[in-house]
């Protein structure tokens, strides 16, 4: 690891076999794992005091990662509210034997410092100084309020047995190997988690193997435990000409209970490969009852929305495998 500024952090390691998942090359969810601890790096150092995840936002995955591949990722702090750090993220990796750097993503996340309490503590303000920063700076301000309408769009949304999409749950206990630094399951394992079930949902709708090209919206509501139940429920919300919309919840409670909390919500699109790794078109899926079309009709709004960002446009992969 290295200290490239106040304000940022580098971790640089080797992509390891254990890394790689069912798609052959490195997951989505292990690159969000490792965003999330160069992220939450940064955050501590900055804050001096415990942190917590609380927001990740739109992450698009391009070439993939491979086992042995020198990994880089580097958090830095571009904005800061009063207890809240955001944070650009970038993972990049090479052949370590030579050759060009591919940035493969960059996402913001949003960490929040906390008291012994658990509570929301305030943090050092950062200044930017440079035309690059406070450029930086700017695009986390911009991209404020059209989170806000991400996440009250997600909000807004009902998830019931009427629904007749495909839909799988994973249940487990979150065992002490999950365990962060403040004794919580940390973020990284919480999106991991959101990916495997992702992944199943998606290849059992269309009977193919299948990848993450992006993940929207992470958005974490409250921790999870060490020791408590855990159910990730992924479901098909849209399809797109190659592209499977999969909303995922997790939620978490005491085995000794039978309350469930919501802790994290996002959206995840998935696309289907055949044996060459090539994406392939899918087979639409018609919405049938009230809550699919609502569903339905939610994600291309998420879509629009994440279209209208200040500076931003998604990216022409996700456009044709998001389109109708």
């Amino acid at each position: 690891m290295s200290d490239d500024a106040a304000n940022s952090v580098t971790l640089r390691f080797l992509a390891a076999p254990m890394d790689v998942g069912h798609s052959g090359s490195v997951d989505a969810g292990t690159v969000l794992e490792w965003v999330d601890k160069a992220a939450y790096a940064a955050a501590v150092g900055w804050a001096k005091a415990y942190c917590v995840t609380a927001y990740v936002g739109n992450i698009h995955f391009t070439d993939p990662v491979n086992s042995g591949d020198m990994v880089e990722v580097t958090s830095t702090i571009v904005y800061t509210g009063r207890s809240s750090m955001h944070i650009h993220t970038v993972v990049s990796s090479r052949d370590p034997k030579g050759g060009p750097e591919t940035m493969h993503s960059q996402c913001m996340v949003i960490f929040v410092a906390v008291g012994p309490d658990g509570k929301p503590i305030p943090v050092p303000q950062f200044a930017p100084s440079t035309a690059a920063e406070i450029e930086q700076r700017d695009h986390a301000l911009a991209r404020i309020e059209v989170r806000e309408q991400i996440v009250n769009a997600m909000n807004a949304q009902e998830y019931t047995d009427a629904g007749t999409a495909e839909r799988v749950v994973l249940r487990f206990m979150a065992s002490p190997t999950d365990v962060n630094w403040g004794g919580k399951v940390h973020g990284g394992i919480v999106m991991k988690w959101i990916d495997e079930a992702a992944y199943v949902c998606a290849s059992r709708y269309c009977g193919m193997d299948a990848v993450a090209v992006f993940s929207g919206g992470v958005r974490f509501y409250r921790p999870l435990l060490i020791g408590h139940v855990v159910e990730v429920e992924a479901r098909l919300v849209y399809t797109g000409a190659k592209g499977m919309h999969i909303a995922v919840h997790v939620r978490s409670g005491d085995p000794k209970s039978r309350v469930m909390n919501l802790t994290t919500y996002c959206l995840t699109v998935m696309v289907a490969r055949d044996e060459t790794g090539t994406a392939v078109p899918v087979p639409a899926w018609e919405p049938v009852s009230d809550e699919d079309k609502k569903l339905h009709a939610h994600a291309r709004e998420l879509l629009e929305i994440r279209g209208r960002a200040p500076g931003n446009r998604l990216p022409d992969h996700l456009q044709k495998l998001a389109g109708s």
